[in-house]
């Protein structure tokens, strides 16, 4: 693994720790803005760290078209999480755990496909979620497993 990758693992797991402590904020789509915009500044790191000129709005549109890929199940249990804490008391502690496993998981997958295609060349100008979309799905089950059972050893970059 070479030295930039390394840092841009580091990142990503800051990052996913960072987004894992937003999905636990009891304001519903407050939690979701705060974890969108941590994504979208950890993209903004990984790119520079490979010297990739970082455009806001186009980070948006690929956290997004990346995002669409999981909505059938994960990104409905984390609105659904999101949601669930506007019932008072009981909601922020029952919707807490979905949301924080849903943030952790999409900021692994977002940042490991990121590295994947800056170690390959790439810009955000020629990303193609499209091309990406199995990446992230796997990055996003492994996210899944590492938010819900936070290990370091099982925070490697896959091949």
């Amino acid at each position: 693994m070479s030295e930039r990758q390394q840092k841009a693992l580091k990142t990503v797991k800051h990052y996913m720790w960072w987004s894992m402590g937003a999905g636990l904020i009891p304001v519903p789509v407050l939690d979701l803005a705060a974890v969108s915009g941590t994504q979208l500044k950890m993209l903004s790191e990984i790119s520079k760290i490979y010297e990739v000129p970082f455009v806001e709005n186009r980070g948006k549109a690929i956290i997004g078209s990346l995002l669409s890929f999981v909505l059938s199940h994960s990104l409905a249990c984390g609105a659904v999480g999101s949601l669930v804490k506007a019932i008072p008391v009981v909601g922020a502690l029952a919707g807490a755990p979905a949301m924080v496993v849903f943030s952790g998981a999409s900021a692994w997958a977002l940042g490991n496909v990121f590295i994947r295609h800056f170690e390959a060349g790439g810009t955000l100008l020629d990303f193609d979620a499209e091309k990406a979309k199995e990446y992230y799905k796997a990055q996003f089950e492994e996210g899944q497993k590492i938010a819900a059972t936070p290990h370091e050893e099982n925070t490697e970059v896959p091949a």
